[in-house]
């Protein structure tokens, strides 16, 4: 199968805590770190595709390579091959540390790497897979799933926010665990609920 979220800010302990932005009730990033793990691990198999869509972790140290090994170490215990398409907290040196320690899996690199976006066809619609939400009005059959703004929710039907954090997972019955990637018929569902909403603000 394959899935999609973003903004799962490993390690960023600024974020902990109760905020209209990006609110997270972890005691620590230990622990925010494992709860991630695992509800992704309950939801993806092994040979399952996950397309991240940037903002993998925040963590600093010196010298910088500590929290690349720490960083690639969580990756390595979440189940399924990742598309990582770069967000504005990624670096590139982060990037090229895990394409230097990547490995195979299903004849497959374990890591896949996106410095914008990744255009994608799925049971008969396009998506348009970034990190930040565009606007994409010339080409409104193309529906934009994005990242980046956290608790916050682009008011139109063809911008679906799949952060880890997103308004948008309220659309959906039951309500993903906290971490937990969506299918893309999850996001189908989010489309026709918030499609829903949105006609009845008019």
């Amino acid at each position: 199968m394959q899935f999609v979220t973003s903004d799962t800010h490993f390690f960023h302990s600024d974020l902990l805590g109760i905020d209209k932005f990006a609110p997270r009730p972890f005691p620590d990033v230990a622990t925010m770190n494992q709860t991630i793990i695992d509800n992704w691990n309950n939801r993806v198999g092994e040979h399952d595709i996950v397309y991240h869509l940037g903002d993998i972790a925040l963590y600093f140290t010196r010298p910088p390579r500590k929290s690349y090994e720490a960083v690639y170490k969580v990756l390595c215990q979440l189940n399924g091959r990742l598309e990582l398409v770069k967000g504005n907290h990624d670096s590139r040196a982060l990037f090229k540390y895990l394409a230097a320690h990547n490995f195979m899996v299903d004849g497959h690199p374990k890591f896949t790497f996106h410095d914008v976006g990744i255009l994608l066809k799925y049971d008969h619609r396009q998506y348009y897979l970034t990190h930040y939400p565009m606007m994409l009005g010339s080409a409104p059959q193309i529906v934009n799933l994005h990242g980046h703004i956290h608790h916050y929710s682009v008011p139109t039907k063809e911008n679906i926010n799949v952060g880890v954090d997103a308004p948008e997972m309220a659309f959906l019955r039951p309500q993903p665990a906290f971490g937990t990637p969506i299918s893309f018929s999850e996001v189908e569902e989010i489309i026709t609920a918030k499609t829903a909403a949105l006609a009845k603000q008019k």
